[in-house]
């Protein structure tokens, strides 16, 4: 074990961590920030998936190691006021079912619509297939996309 300062959602937070645990781990357990989600723990379901330094990855695989010295965005970082343009179009209109999976989904829909403002269908399904909904809210999900994006080019006017 060794102490590590890891920087999340703008916030140092000092944690006992061997350098090989899995950054989810630390982020949930060590930092007690718990809406990134287990899913799978291995790089499967995009349950887990966190921005380290604006990549979308899987905090399951991730080792701690990895993460040091890097700006981590969990869900809970990604606005103040849950007003993202990804965050609102969920809610607009009602995505989650469980919501297990939410977390992962939104993170991965920000970094597509920050590389790409307008995606079609196909961008969209290629983008989010790594991200598994064990309860079938993928049309949701691609509608809620559509919406954000909307919702960014108006914030861009």
């Amino acid at each position: 074990m060794a102490i590590t300062t890891l920087k999340i959602n703008k916030k140092d937070y000092t944690v006992d961590a061997d350098e090989n645990m899995p950054l989810l781990w630390a982020i949930r357990d060590l930092a007690g920030l718990t809406g990134t989600k287990f899913g799978c723990g291995v790089a499967q379901c995009g349950a887990c998936v966190i921005h380290l330094d604006g990549e979308a990855v899987r905090s399951c695989v991730t080792k701690v190691k990895r993460a040091e010295g890097k700006n981590i965005t969990t869900i809970e970082g990604l606005s103040e006021n849950n007003d993202h343009p990804v965050q609102k179009a969920w809610q607009e209109i009602d995505v989650p079912q469980c919501g297990y999976c939410h977390s992962g989904q939104i993170m991965s829909a920000v970094v597509l619509l920050r590389e790409n403002p307008n995606p079609t269908d196909v961008d969209i399904d290629n983008a989010m297939s790594g991200n598994i909904c064990r309860c079938g809210t993928y049309p949701r999900v691609r509608h809620a996309i559509k919406i954000a994006a909307e919702l960014q080019r108006e914030k861009g006017k």
